[in-house]
């Protein structure tokens, strides 16, 4: 390079499931020079089911008219924030006004950077759990703010220890990131844990923004931090069409919240993209449609899968929790392993990659993730080939 990348980026590094998919692209390559098959990649939660038959005949008709290949508004179509206004009424029995509380996304993790760069000054303190998902972190350093970890622990069952953060230098802390159905541990809001979030976010004025993709994986209950009773005034939420309706590589999400911050947002996001794809809009008002039939579907696949999740660690002798949520299952190692080196080992003699758990923070580093995002057939060779050490 004639010129030096900008210092902001001396804060990050490549993504960590960047880096390991180009290095599982090397092994198999060896692996297929040597006769042996694929690695077997438990990582990444991407979905591999279909999504809604409706969403996927709505895009394709769609598609092939006249005058829908332009850039589209930056608020997205007037239809998809109605969608998504009666999606949040229906199952998180949360009033959104389509007209200014819903801000459409390419995806919820291109909402955690907006949010960051929206809201973020230099120096800013910003809490983010530990363990949790890696980009909290990475869209605070790039926004150049203070990151402070706060801990989730197993024995508080992956809960916020408000005493603890009581006991915190607050000052200057602006934001805060909370995750449930927690990534990558499972653990399930509850309302009363939603109205301490509240409450605390309020009383030291720190905005929060709950990221909530998983909350109808294996769950039984759909829960939002917005329907506690005047959340909008401090807190934001992102949901995903990736997860709930197998459409990741679509990238449809949204961010709600209060007026006055879905604009501000948008200042930002006017500037870095021109609109999604009209026909990819319209299907996704189709997917967000879907009945309780979806849904329990849906989840049948990842209770069966899970099954064999569970029998994975058994055999690593990890422990796990059957009542948690989301797309993957989180195991506690036996006292002296270490997530690293337990991934390293089943990677290289066994050609099966699970996740460490140290990526996502300190609290991690003695846990694996195994996901679900694997057909049960798959899982099971993955198992076979586990035992076989």
């Amino acid at each position: 390079m004639i010129i030096q990348p900008a210092t902001r980026t001396l804060s990050v590094k490549e993504y960590y499931f960047s880096v390991k998919n180009k290095e599982m692209a090397r092994l198999n390559a060896q692996r297929a020079q040597a006769g042996l098959d694929s690695i077997i990649n438990l990582g990444i939660g991407s979905p591999d089911g279909t999504p809604p038959v409706e969403a996927l005949q709505t895009v394709a008709l769609e598609a092939v008219k006249d005058g829908v290949h332009g850039y589209q508004s930056y608020t997205g179509i007037p239809q998809l924030r109605e969608a998504f206004a009666a999606w949040y009424k229906r199952y998180y029995n949360v009033e959104l006004d389509p007209s200014c509380e819903i801000q459409p996304l390419t995806g919820s993790k291109e909402g955690i950077l907006l949010i960051s760069l929206t809201f973020l000054n230099k120096g800013d303190g910003v809490l983010v759990p530990d363990p949790g998902y890696p980009t909290y972190t990475s869209a605070s350093n790039m926004a150049e703010a203070r990151i402070i970890k706060y801990d989730l622990l197993e024995e508080n069952g992956w809960y916020p220890d408000f005493d603890a953060l009581e006991k915190m230098d607050l000052t200057g802390v602006k934001m805060m990131w909370t995750n449930y159905p927690g990534m990558p541990t499972g653990a399930q809001a509850t309302k009363e844990l939603y109205r301490k979030i509240v409450d605390f976010g309020r009383r030291h004025g720190i905005l929060i923004v709950n990221d909530n993709p998983y909350s109808f994986i294996r769950t039984k209950e759909h829960l939002s931090i917005l329907e506690v009773p005047g959340a909008k005034e401090g807190c934001l939420e992102m949901n995903s069409l990736s997860k709930a309706h197998n459409m990741a590589g679509w990238r449809l999400g949204m961010v709600a919240g209060q007026a006055d911050y879905i604009r501000e947002i948008l200042k930002v996001k006017s500037q870095m993209d021109s609109g999604i794809f009209r026909p990819l809009q319209l299907a996704a008002v189709k997917a967000l449609e879907a009945g309780e039939d979806w849904f329990e579907k849906l989840n049948a696949e990842y209770y069966r899968r899970a099954e064999v999740a569970y029998r994975i660690m058994d055999t690593i002798g990890a422990t796990y929790d059957r009542n948690a949520a989301g797309l993957f299952v989180w195991g506690r190692l036996p006292d002296g392993l270490k997530g690293a080196d337990v991934s390293d080992r089943l990677l290289y003699d066994a050609g099966v990659f699970i996740t460490p758990g140290f990526i996502f923070g300190k609290n991690g580093e003695n846990y694996i993730r195994i996901s679900l995002c694997a057909n049960v057939e798959t899982l099971e060779r993955a198992l076979e080939k586990i035992k076989s050490l």
